[in-house]
């Protein structure tokens, strides 16, 4: 009898678009789960997918440039930098707008309970209300108010929830952890800007940049901004939630994107994240077979 194949769809941010690559790359090798959690973009790109959506997704997130990103970003001044109203409009408008019962594949989501720090799973009632709770990172996106509870990100408590697959009846469990790479790589300073002959960098672009420059550690790199510690501390808190949930509860195939350049807004970087979730899936080919045909 065939096993049951479950996806898990970790959390990370703008990583999370590797997820598309990985879903595509599992397709042309003749995998197709049958049942799919998601946690935070996990929960995002799982829901587009489970509904049949994968493809406009894919579109839209190749197409997707930086200012797009900040035009789906609504300013509150309350439980977040942002209301994610306007993200889930959009959601619901291009993807997915229906019951969880309504789905092709079947899908459930991660978020967390803020109020008593539970786990709580999302398998019922409105899909685009449930990934939106499931996406609303602490600080960057206010809470979401379901079923009279105050839900946040599920990357608090489950950042790749294979543990919800196995519920949902999965026999083997591919997952996909985002947070695998190198800590504060995307802190990496960038190569210094061109500077003329006497050691100053030319034009307008050198006095705004000594106007506006940060401090410099000993070695001569800049402190990060606030993007980037905020960026790298939430890498580093769901890279080791999700070592210790793994542990525990390990996936029957662990994909890992090598995707730790990527910081917590790049969402306009679709393009190479997607080839990413592909490579990952790639290298880990042999892995997939082995555990499908045990």
């Amino acid at each position: 009898m065939k096993p049951k194949l479950g996806l898990a769809l970790g959390s990370g941010s703008a990583r999370g678009w590797a997820h598309i690559g990985v879903i595509r790359a599992l397709a042309e090798a003749g995998y197709v789960p049958d049942v799919v959690a998601g946690c935070s973009i996990g929960a995002f790109v799982g829901a587009a997918y489970a509904d049949g959506d994968l493809d406009k997704l894919e579109d839209w997130v190749q197409g997707l440039e930086w200012k797009e990103v900040l035009s789906l970003l609504d300013v509150s001044f309350s439980g977040g930098l942002f209301k994610g109203e306007k993200l889930v409009a959009f959601f619901q408008r291009h993807f997915v707008d229906k019951d969880f019962s309504s789905l092709p594949i079947p899908f459930s989501c991660v978020a967390t309970d803020l109020a008593t720090g539970r786990e709580i799973w999302l398998r019922e009632g409105s899909v685009a209300s449930a990934v939106r709770a499931s996406i609303a990172l602490p600080g960057l996106f206010t809470p979401v108010v379901r079923d009279d509870r105050l839900l946040v990100d599920g990357g608090l408590v489950n950042p790749v929830p294979v543990s919800l697959c196995r519920a949902m009846g999965a026999d083997v469990v591919i997952a996909v952890d985002l947070g695998s790479d190198r800590v504060g790589s995307s802190l990496r300073h960038k190569p210094a800007a061109k500077t003329s002959a006497d050691g100053q960098e030319p034009g307008w672009t050198g006095r705004m940049r000594k106007t506006f420059s940060r401090p410099r550690l000993s070695n001569g790199d800049l402190l990060p901004s606030m993007a980037g510690v905020m960026s790298t501390g939430i890498h580093i808190m769901q890279m080791r939630i999700a070592r210790s949930r793994l542990a525990g509860e390990p996936a029957d195939v662990l994909l890992a994107p090598r995707l730790g350049h990527l910081a917590l807004m790049d969402y306009h970087r679709g393009t190479e994240a997607i080839e990413e979730g592909r490579a990952a899936v790639i290298r880990m080919l042999p892995s997939i077979e082995h555990a499908l045909s045990a």
